[in-house]
């Protein structure tokens, strides 16, 4: 008996360990963004397509070709995608600089039609389209076996800094601060952002890894035209510039408690005269709108949420999590 109960705290165990981040949209503490959520203020205007191979281990194939570099543009879900291929790159550009605001930049969108099928991609940034920093990716999943081309096990809780964690319609998102310090990049200025395909294979020969070394099994081969990571949009959170003349800025100011519970009371300190007080759940729907600092009667479901702050001297957004 003593050793049965050791193996089910162990599994356990192994499983918090290994299912440590952020799990499906919808679900409690997702960082999945909706692509209608008002907190994106701009997309990607620009993209330059490198294809990949079908099937890398199996080069006369020849290389994917469903859509175009034009899909890239715009608001997620309007356009197509476009397929990467193994190994495959999209390099997309904007018309302002991105800026390290608070809390996320950016969202990646790809098109996965369910929570558990997931082709993956590396995220790197450049602030000058020469020399780019890669978003420190970890993967969990298991590498003993092989996630097949129509496989459904993939496994969000298990997935890191990875485009492609989430299903379609919801943003994959990315926090420059986390690369700050890196003499190669402004993360203020951000000009480029590439997006690479995960090769999902676990052989060695074939496979990409993670920040720990470890390779990440994703759907492979995905012989097929439409192979690889399906790119649909970019969203912007944090523009250098934001439209009429408004500045996204790094306003000092707090908002206390974080996380938050049910129907606790939300108080915002702000050394600037605040205009507008916007709070939207991570579907973009707006939960409160108005200029209070001390929010009594905010009832805040179990989830993700982000307060946008406006201000004479700009707006800033940040996420906050109610529990």
């Amino acid at each position: 008996m003593n050793k049965l109960i050791l193996i089910i705290v162990l599994v356990f165990f192994n499983q918090l360990i290994y299912s440590q981040f952020a799990g499906p949209a919808g679900t409690v503490g997702s960082t999945a963004i909706y692509k209608d959520s008002s907190i994106f203020i701009g997309w990607a205007s620009g993209c330059i397509i490198n294809r990949g191979y079908q099937d890398i281990s199996n080069p006369p194939l020849g290389y994917t070709s469903v859509g175009d570099s034009s899909m890239v543009l715009g608001i997620a879900g309007s356009d197509g995608v476009v397929s990467l291929g193994d190994g495959g790159t999209a390099i997309v550009t904007f018309q302002n600089p991105i800026t390290n605001g608070s809390g996320f930049d950016f969202a990646i969108f790809e098109n996965s039609f369910n929570d558990v099928f997931l082709e993956l991609a590396f995220v790197e940034v450049s602030s000058d389209g020469i020399n780019y920093v890669r978003f420190p990716s970890t993967s969990n999943t298991q590498t003993t076996t092989q996630i097949g081309p129509f496989d459904n096990s993939g496994d969000a809780t298990k997935i890191n800094n990875l485009a492609g964690k989430y299903k379609a319609m919801y943003g994959t998102p990315f926090d420059l601060q986390e690369l700050s310090g890196n003499v190669l990049l402004d993360i203020n200025a951000i000009t480029h952002i590439k997006i690479i395909d995960v090769v999902g294979s676990i052989n060695p020969l074939y496979a990409s890894y993670d920040i720990n070394n470890n390779p990440i099994n994703d759907p492979f081969p995905t012989a097929f035209a439409s192979g690889g990571f399906d790119l649909d949009a970019l969203g912007v959170i944090h523009l250098q510039n934001i439209g009429l003349g408004e500045q996204q800025s790094t306003i000092p100011f707090q908002i206390y408690p974080n996380p938050i519970s049910y129907n606790q009371q939300m108080n915002i300190i702000c050394n600037e005269e605040i205009f507008e007080v916007l709070i939207c759940n991570n579907m973009g729907q707006i939960i409160f709108q108005g200029k209070e600092t001390s929010l009594k009667n905010v009832q805040l479901e179990k989830g993700l949420y982000f307060v946008k702050i406006k201000t004479s001297k700009g707006s800033v957004i940040t996420k906050i999590i109610s529990q």
